[in-house]
């Protein structure tokens, strides 16, 4: 634990339904909250009940707080941009907004960005210098964090690896939750649950995703050649169905140090959205 981890900070996890909110001391939650969000009602509404979650776990120990959110941030600004599932929020300046509410620093970036930084201060990447954080859930994104700093891009917009073509779309359709509803008209919930259950042909499909998943990585080892990829969201709970089929891919990967080296894990905490929120204060002080 570093000197900034002794400090008390906030972690906003702020979904397309739901705001969820803890405040974190010494790498543990001491307090959480949850509260659903109106997601179709107007801007001002909903950084109301962005504000109102917050109040519920500050105190005057805090000393930041960091907001993840799923879509573009302009980080020096703390602007928000176009959140898929907000409509009202083309452009928020919600770094001001909440920093002139609670009178404490905020820091706000990307929710794939805030999973990277989640995992290499509380979880499975804590001691290493170059990680991918992969979050396969109903879309696809990606943290990457470069010798213990974290790269978000010139805008943002570093690690969009969903968005590169491959077959006849992106990777996105065939390595995430769409892979299942798209493709083979199954829910992936109920997809694990036939696998569970020993189904042959959900234990194929899931094959079938472990080898797009495994071109994936491949594309992510050319790129990046981190040394751990760290699996999130809710597609990675069927870790166990596709990741004998993501090693058979990768063993065909050319540079042997690398595809020897690598490591695929997935990420074992529950909380790690509030927690990877939270991390963007501790690594703002390095």
């Amino acid at each position: 634990m570093n000197n900034a981890q002794e400090k008390t900070v906030i972690g906003v996890d702020l979904g397309g339904t739901k705001v969820q909110v803890g405040r974190i001391r010494q790498n543990q939650i001491e307090q959480e909250y949850y509260r659903l969000i109106s997601a179709k009602e107007g801007k001002e509404q909903i950084i109301r009940e962005v504000i109102e979650a917050v109040d519920t776990v500050f105190n005057k120990s805090v000393a930041s707080i960091g907001v993840g959110v799923p879509g573009v941030v302009d980080i020096e600004s703390g602007i928000v941009y176009d959140l898929v599932n907000i409509p009202s929020w083309k452009k928020v300046h919600l770094k001001k907004r909440l920093e002139d509410h609670f009178g404490c620093p905020v820091l706000i970036n990307n929710d794939a960005n805030c999973f990277a930084l989640g995992e290499k201060y509380f979880g499975k990447a804590r001691k290493f210098s170059n990680i991918v954080g992969l979050i396969t859930g109903t879309g696809l994104g990606a943290g990457i964090i470069v010798n213990n700093s974290l790269y978000n891009g010139s805008n943002c917009g570093a690690g969009e690896f969903g968005m590169m073509a491959y077959r006849d779309r992106n990777y996105e359709y065939y390595c995430s939750g769409q892979f299942f509803k798209e493709i083979h008209q199954i829910d992936g919930a109920e997809l694990y649950r036939r696998a569970d259950t020993g189904d042959v042909s959900a234990l194929e499909i899931f094959r079938q995703y472990g080898y797009h998943l495994g071109q994936l990585i491949s594309a992510i080892l050319y790129a990046i050649d981190p040394e751990i990829i760290i699996l999130g969201g809710s597609v990675s709970k069927s870790f166990s169905y596709y990741i004998d089929e993501v090693w058979n891919v990768i063993r065909d990967f050319p540079y042997t140090s690398v595809r020897e080296n690598i490591i695929i894990d997935v990420s074992e905490s529950a909380q790690i959205a509030i927690l990877g929120a939270a991390a963007l204060c501790y690594d703002n002080e390095k």
